[in-house]
């Protein structure tokens, strides 16, 4: 059972969460090379992201538990996680461009390991220094990505496609849509610096799944 390595704490896990829709983070936060999600497509007349259904769980699915660490072997990458949610406007939060290896998890959507798809950023770089994620870019499918878990879990999920988006057509479904399994995104700023606007003119998105125990 390679994809869920239970660690040797005492759990501490969130009561799940079953039936909550998905938010999407709409507009992105443009300024300096920050990450950044564009629009969504569908919302409700109340300006609120229009609900989306949560496929049922599968055998591999693991409970709610907040996710604490993320870990990338091949790139050499390792973070704790903060919480992310979304700012005033509905724009997405990120973390603090001055600390540029810090990376963050989307707290209203599901946790790593749970049905859905669950959104991990981080940035390129700040402030002339690399980020968290400067070599995210260099992932391939079959390399690992280590979530820890709250309560004692380590979730594994295994990257299976990697591309890069403008962000003028960010592909929020296919991001933040329902998915039939545990899945995981990841993240951050890529291609051509736009001197003007102050931030990358690209997305990186990784997409990984969580590891099948079968």
């Amino acid at each position: 059972m390679r994809g869920v390595v239970i660690g040797m704490f005492i759990a501490l896990a969130a009561a799940p969460i079953t039936g909550e829709p998905v938010r999407k983070p709409i507009t992105p936060d443009l300024s300096r090379p920050t990450v950044a999600v564009p629009p969504t497509a569908s919302y409700t007349s109340a300006g609120r992201p229009a609900p989306v259904a949560r496929p049922a769980p599968t055998e591999s699915a693991l409970p709610r538990s907040k996710p604490v660490r993320v870990s990338i072997p091949a790139i050499h990458a390792l973070s704790t996680l903060m919480p992310l949610a979304l700012n005033p406007d509905r724009t997405i939060q990120v973390p603090p461009l001055s600390k540029p290896m810090q990376a963050g998890w989307y707290s209203l959507g599901p946790t790593p390991g749970e049905v859905g798809a669950s959104v991990i950023l981080g940035h390129v770089d700040g402030y002339r220094d690399p980020g968290i994620f400067f070599r995210l870019r260099e992932l391939k499918p079959g390399n690992d990505v280590l979530v820890t878990r709250q309560d004692g879990a380590i979730a594994r999920f295994v990257v299976y496609h990697i591309e890069q988006a403008p962000k003028s057509h960010f592909p929020t479904e296919k991001v933040y849509g329902a998915t039939a399994h545990p899945e995981l995104r990841l993240i951050t700023c890529g291609g051509s610096f736009d001197q003007r606007s102050k931030t990358y003119r690209d997305n990186i998105i990784v997409f990984a799944v969580l590891d099948d125990p079968s």
